[in-house]
């Protein structure tokens, strides 16, 4: 599969627009698929069936429109570890959401972009933040400093014990921070010229083993009595988020400008809240929703294309 250069992405239309909507609707909604399968699914073994019916499914996609995946072009070693970032970011998430609601990982997943800001800095040449990137960024931290604050003052109405609950979003947190490691991976190694549907394969494969080994290991693969809705939940993740949607966010890297696209990024976690309240009916403290406003306003702020000068 050919990638468009640089020069041939463009500014965004109403077919991106309608795209991103969608898919931020679809990872919004990740969450809430997580949780409701977790009743009868173990998280481990979840999120390994999650990756395994993944790889499948990209695997017969890219042999039916013959794109190669096994040429040898050194991108082995920072492959395999991309998967072990996309594989712990899933732990991370699994288990959190077993411990803390959906609306608060929600918010603390979507800080990704912040630290994702943070590591192209550092890691990444011509990735130097702005002052409003910046500012962007403290005012994000800021805001997880509340969240977490309000976890400790007004608790968790999940029935776990507070500190469980802070340990959920302590995980939300580390999951960010995971998905941020393998975005900066991907643009400082060689799979910045691997192909979309290779370096997917990377993610998907490695944390299916991975995730499925830990499973076996923590003896986590007794399924209690599994409801259609639990079955329609994993085949969500598996089939929309995985394959689906992931695919379809790489299509739109290779035709529009990365810099218009990651604005979208902020609706996302206001997807998962709205989900959460409407279809989980999880309350949300006034406290949590200042502090998921100033995240919001963060990944906004670190978003924002820089001003051109004249």
């Amino acid at each position: 599969m050919s990638t468009p250069s640089f020069t041939a992405r463009r500014p965004l239309d109403a077919t991106a627009v309608i795209t991103m909507i969608a898919l931020c609707g679809a990872w919004g909604f990740q969450q809430v698929a997580i949780k409701e399968a977790n009743a009868s699914i173990p998280p481990l073994l979840q999120a390994g069936i999650r990756s395994l019916i993944g790889t499948l499914l990209l695997w017969i996609w890219t042999r039916t429109r013959g794109v190669p995946l096994f040429t040898r072009d050194d991108t082995l070693t920072a492959g395999l570890l991309a998967g072990l970032l996309f594989g712990g970011e899933f732990v991370c998430i699994f288990f959190g959401l077993s411990l803390t609601n959906a609306t608060r990982m929600a918010v603390f997943l979507y800080t990704a972009p912040c630290f994702t800001a943070l590591g192209l800095h550092w890691f990444v040449a011509g990735e130097k933040l702005a002052r409003a990137q910046w500012s962007g960024i403290v005012l994000a931290f800021c805001g997880i400093a509340l969240a977490f604050a309000d976890g400790f003052l007004h608790g968790h109405p999940q029935g776990e014990s507070v500190m469980q609950g802070v340990a959920g979003d302590a995980l939300g947190v580390l999951g960010g921070i995971l998905w941020a490691a393998t975005t900066v991976l991907i643009r400082a190694s060689s799979l910045s010229h691997a192909s979309a549907s290779k370096t997917l394969f990377y993610q998907l494969a490695v944390s299916a083993v991975l995730l499925l080994g830990l499973a076996v290991s923590a003896g986590q693969t007794q399924v209690n009595e599994v409801s259609p809705l639990a079955l329609a939940s994993l085949a969500y993740q598996a089939v929309i988020v995985s394959f689906i949607s992931y695919l379809t966010w790489f299509w739109l890297l290779t035709r529009y400008l990365a810099s218009r696209l990651s604005v979208f990024s902020f609706l996302t976690p206001i997807f998962g809240v709205g989900f959460a309240v409407l279809l989980l009916g999880e309350h949300v403290s006034v406290r949590f929703m200042t502090a998921a406003a100033m995240v919001l306003a963060g990944i906004a702020l670190v978003n924002r294309p820089p001003r051109r000068r004249t």
